[in-house]
């Protein structure tokens, strides 16, 4: 039996081989019979959210141009109905080629899972690929082929709004959380009717804005290109990422979209890259105002030179493309290499058998009403939540709080706990947070709500009956934070403090000498010292999902001892932006707080983070011991161990993630202070011990130099291992020997 599994193991490669050259060879005949408006209109991408119902004859011409082969791909037609309708417009064209459907399909479909950056904070890469796995379940059963997700762009200044959508501000673990959401979403092979293409994005170093204003230039070293923003995008395309998407941004002074260096020498190039690229939303046609092309037809012909396949409603290709093959600015070969990389996508999803193989309502309807979504989504926002804080183990609640006011402008909100980029129409029933509290409490405890102010809480309008509320309760949990519409796209902040006069609430409800619990609502990391100094217990819940209430009360309660970590650096105040742990040492650090005259420092304020990147508390304790390395010494082609032992200290069962860091002491380039190379995540019981350990290779000491080659340099390291950046409990040298 094993030798029969075997020997069927060793004719994947081969068959897959002869289906990907059938599929060339059905492509290659398709492209002679295409005219040269045809192929154009393979890379046309509409949007079509109205072009069914009753807005629908406002949009003839585009409904024509369908009927007429001259779209290839849709975004924002969604349903089975609609997407089956636009279908059988596109099976009356000439050659009767299926269109693509597409939708932003970024942190649920029905389904709503937490915010990105919020699943980032698990660092726990089963349960980030079961959320990309649910939602292309329901994305997929609704008639989408293709998701504009995930996100993995390295974000290191919270300011930019789209921090949110992606794994926060480091690229060793950004580049695990892109291979798991790549998979999620595709499954191992495309044409699964339960999964959807992924989209890499954006390409590249978007999350690198200068000031964090979104859409804006970017401008850096191609070491730190390299080194920082790249990896993520390489780890989703060695995971199988089917498309990317090009970045509104330029880099070094080029449009991405119009970035022959990124989309032909790098992705096509250097990386092999065999699917498709999409532009973002008219970054073809916003080369102009870059001052990059200088005029619409110029645009076309310098993105589709330059690697963009599909021009997503930019209207440049379809007005130009055509004549800029045959003048010769655009040669036919290229043309052709990007109508086949949209073709054979066309062809893996078996959209040529069957144009209507998604869009069945059978499974729509399955699919979306199945109960085991929503008891994932509920394990997935608990795992994301962060302890920041427990002073004098306020919790978990405790049996004897008996009567708990639940106080705050977004206490019993239900959208703004799904946050921004949600798919729209119907989505499930959300959980607010005191209706989770109520249901967890059950009838024993009074559970009282007062909102002392709407969302946003420009006024305390309603103050007293929110004093009232807690003068009467054992406990206050206060519910604070963003409202869903400010992180996001076009969501930057100059001022990432807690908006309107929510702090000034949580002053009034702390005097009244009550315990205080905050639960804090937020799509980026937030700036909240007042809240920090003095709250008894902070629990970082970013935006939650559909189920966010009951996952809240979860942890609340201790029902589910919380063991997210921060994946990205909390400043103290604007001024320390931007703020990451992989900071480099200067000529002149500051080696005590209390000494910083002539030092890399600031006169008023301090150097480190509120909370560094990592941090993240339990209801129990970690003691970490023993550790180790196999050797102090390691040749080029030598592998090392590093062990420690971990111990729950503790009273309560837990979740640590363990951190293994590393600093280069010597080389050629100045190396960050520390670097995330490694982390497992171990679950103990009371009393447990158990031991860790990391492989140490060649590779984990490598960096980009200043030829842009990677490698490792002879000399000496700094391993550290501990439960956040700034928490090392242990550090090893280890010394790379010449040979």
């Amino acid at each position: 039996m094993k030798r029969r599994a075997l020997a069927a193991a060793a004719l994947l490669p081969v068959l897959a081989f002869a289906q990907d050259a059938q599929v060339a060879r059905k492509v290659d005949e398709l492209l002679k019979r295409m005219t040269l408006e045809e192929k154009v209109g393979q890379l046309h991408q509409l949007s079509g959210r109205q072009f069914t119902g009753p807005e629908s004859s406002k949009y003839a011409d585009k409904l024509a141009d369908i009927r007429a082969g001259k779209v290839g791909s849709m975004l924002n037609v969604k349903g089975v109905a609609e997407t089956r309708e636009i279908q059988a417009l596109a099976m009356q064209s000439r050659l009767k080629i299926p269109l693509l459907f597409s939708l932003d399909v970024i942190h649920g479909y029905k389904t709503v899972f937490p915010v990105p950056l919020g699943e980032a904070a698990s660092w726990d890469m089963e349960a980030i690929e079961q959320g990309a796995r649910v939602a292309a379940i329901e994305a997929a059963a609704s008639g989408i082929h293709w998701t504009f997700a995930p996100m993995m762009d390295v974000a290191r200044d919270p300011r930019w709004g789209r921090i949110m959508e992606g794994a926060g501000e480091d690229t060793w673990l950004g580049s695990r959380i892109a291979a798991a959401r790549v998979k999620g979403f595709q499954t191992a092979k495309l044409g699964g009717t339960d999964a959807v293409m992924a989209t890499a994005k954006h390409f590249a170093a978007y999350g690198a804005a200068i000031a964090g204003r979104d859409y804006n230039a970017v401008d850096m070293s191609e070491q730190q290109l390299h080194e920082v923003y790249l990896p993520p995008f390489k780890a989703a395309l060695d995971a199988g990422a089917a498309t990317f998407m090009n970045s509104f941004n330029t880099l070094n002074g080029v449009p991405a979209t119009g970035s022959a260096y990124l989309q032909r020498d790098i992705l096509k190039g250097a990386w092999g890259f065999k699917g498709l690229v999409v532009s973002d939303w008219a970054s073809i046609k916003e080369m102009v105002p870059h001052g990059y092309a200088s005029d619409l037809a110029d645009a076309a012909a310098k993105a589709l030179n330059a690697g963009s396949d599909i021009d997503m409603e930019g209207y440049a290709y379809t007005a130009h493309l055509a004549a800029a093959v045959r003048s010769g600015k655009v040669p036919q070969k290229l043309l052709d290499d990007a109508v086949r990389r949209v073709l054979v996508k066309k062809y893996e999803l078996g959209l040529f058998d069957d144009p209507y193989r998604f869009s069945n309502a059978e499974r729509e309807k399955a699919a979306l009403n199945d109960p085991r979504h929503r008891e994932i989504a509920r394990d997935v926002a608990r795992k994301s939540m962060v302890l920041l804080k427990n002073e004098g183990g306020v919790l978990p609640l405790a049996a004897a709080a008996r009567r708990i006011a639940v106080i705050g402008p977004l206490a019993d909100s239900r959208r703004d706990l799904e946050g921004g980029w949600v798919v729209q129409g119907e989505r499930a029933e959300v959980v607010s947070i005191v209706e989770g509290i109520r249901r967890r409490a059950g009838s024993s405890a009074q559970v009282t709500h007062a909102a002392a102010c709407a969302p946003g809480c420009a006024t305390l309008d309603k103050l007293d009956a929110a004093l009232a509320a807690a003068a009467q309760a054992d406990v206050v949990v206060l519910a604070v934070g963003e409202t869903w519409d400010m992180s996001g796209e076009a969501k930057s902040r100059t001022d990432i403090g807690l908006p309107g006069q929510q702090t000034a609430l949580f002053e009034a409800l702390k005097a009244t000498g009550k315990p205080v619990v905050v639960v804090m609502l937020a799509g980026r990391p937030l700036i909240f010292n007042e809240v920090a100094d003095k709250a008894n217990a902070i629990v970082y819940a970013w935006f939650p999902g559909t189920e966010g209430g009951n996952a809240v009360a979860d942890v609340l309660f201790g029902d589910y001892n919380p063991s997210g970590k921060l994946p990205v650096t909390f400043p103290r105040n604007m001024g320390q932006i931007p703020l990451s742990y992989a900071q480099y040492n200067t000529g002149r650090p500051v080696l005590d707080e209390k000494n910083v005259v002539y030092k890399s420092a600031y006169i008023d304020s301090v150097n480190t983070p509120r909370y560094a990147f990592g941090h993240g508390l339990s209801y129990t304790t970690f003691k970490y011991s023993g550790a180790a390395l196999s050797s102090a010494t390691m040749s080029p082609g030598q592998k090392v161990t590093l062990t420690v032992d971990v111990a729950n200290t503790g009273k309560a069962a837990g979740t640590e993630t363990v951190q293994l860091y590393l600093r280069d002491l010597v080389s050629s380039l100045v190396r960050p202070l520390k670097e995330l190379k490694g982390f497992q995540q171990v679950r103990l019981q009371p009393g447990e011990l158990r031991r860790v350990s990391f492989t140490i290779d060649r590779d984990t000491l490598s960096f980009f130099n200043q030829q842009l080659k990677w490698g490792a340099e002879p000399g000496n390291f700094k391993l550290m291992v501990g439960s956040a950046s700034d928490d090392i409990r242990a550090e090893l040298p280890l010394r790379l020997l010449e040979k």
